[in-house]
């Protein structure tokens, strides 16, 4: 098998947190550092999935135009891979993409198309983003939209992949804790639990302000975790315990990380950390869990880990 950037996709470690989570109950968590695919983040696996379908099945090929609608993960993803293949990349981004995210998607060579005022019925930004996608795929010739917010294989990717690897390395696993957006992952997660009949419970991490669970839309400061409207991917119940995250805790989370385990990870993980920690004297002894670390921390030097932004933002 020839070694190129595809091919190391996924198959990432596990790795035990026994500092941050250390008890005399036996129980064990360990994190899936999905941080460490070549593109930073567990949105490589369904980016290559969904890209490597379209190509077998002929939509796509040499000289294609991806557009998709993504500030973060996804869009990086799909930046290297595209370039990778010999295709060009658009990312629909709006306002809140940081500008990290936006150099490091150029340095690919993905071109940017910035949607400046949100849908006017909603409010929100991803109508208005996916709508700017649409009007591009009529313009451009030879143009695909992977469609990462009701693809198959974006969670297909994670039942063939991230859950497999965790219970084909651990055996048994009791709970399985991750962040939601699209809801790929989680679903991919939940289906392969479901369909291998196990008994590992599915915890869903959400940010404050998300409505993916019913809540009530709000202000979210990071990409990536949450949305303003339900995304397809959660139209079935897919967990067993939802977690609703604020901000604040998410930052401290992502602190807390690094500083007991030296892990520099995203919002989201941080999130998925402060979940577990609040639910940890309910998990029974002995318990074994898995957290999936889902991006690198460098992302979000600006913000996250930029002492006088948190002092701004949360005083």
């Amino acid at each position: 098998m020839e070694r190129n950037l595809l091919s190391i996709i996924g198959n990432t470690p596990l790795v035990q947190l026994s500092k941050l989570f250390a008890n005399d109950r036996g129980i064990k968590v360990f994190a899936k550092l999905e941080l460490l695919n070549p593109g930073g983040s567990a949105k490589d696996r369904s980016a290559a999935r969904i890209i490597n379908k379209a190509w077998d099945e002929g939509l796509i090929g040499p000289g294609s135009v991806i557009i998709e609608s993504s500030s973060g993960n996804m869009a990086i993803s799909l930046a290297a891979i595209s370039s990778y293949l010999g295709m060009k990349f658009v990312s629909v981004i709006d306002p809140k993409a940081t500008q990290q995210n936006i150099r490091i998607m150029r340095a690919y060579g993905a071109e940017i198309e910035l949607v400046e005022e949100p849908d006017i019925e909603t409010g929100e930004f991803l109508p208005a983003r996916l709508n700017r996608v649409q009007q591009l795929l009529e313009r451009i010739p030879n143009s695909f939209w992977p469609n990462q917010y009701s693809n198959k294989n974006n969670y297909l990717s994670h039942y063939e992949g991230t859950m497999h690897e965790i219970v084909e390395e651990l055996g048994h696993v009791d709970f399985i804790v991750g962040g939601v957006s699209t809801c790929g992952t989680m679903l991919g997660c939940s289906q392969y639990v479901r369909e291998h009949k196990l008994s590992t419970k599915v915890v869903a991490v959400d940010a404050a302000g998300s409505v993916i669970f019913g809540g009530v839309n709000g202000n979210r400061r990071f990409p990536g975790l949450g949305t303003g409207i339900i995304p397809p991917f959660a139209q079935t119940r897919f967990m067993d315990q939802a977690i609703m995250v604020a901000d604040k805790d998410m930052v401290d989370g992502c602190r807390l990380l690094v500083a007991q385990e030296s892990i520099l990870a995203g919002p989201s993980s941080g999130a998925i950390i402060h979940a577990l920690k609040s639910i940890e004297h309910e998990l029974p002894d002995d318990a074994i869990c898995v957290v999936i670390i889902h991006d690198r921390g460098e992302r979000y030097m600006d913000t996250v880990f930029n002492d006088e932004w948190v002092k701004q933002q949360f005083g």
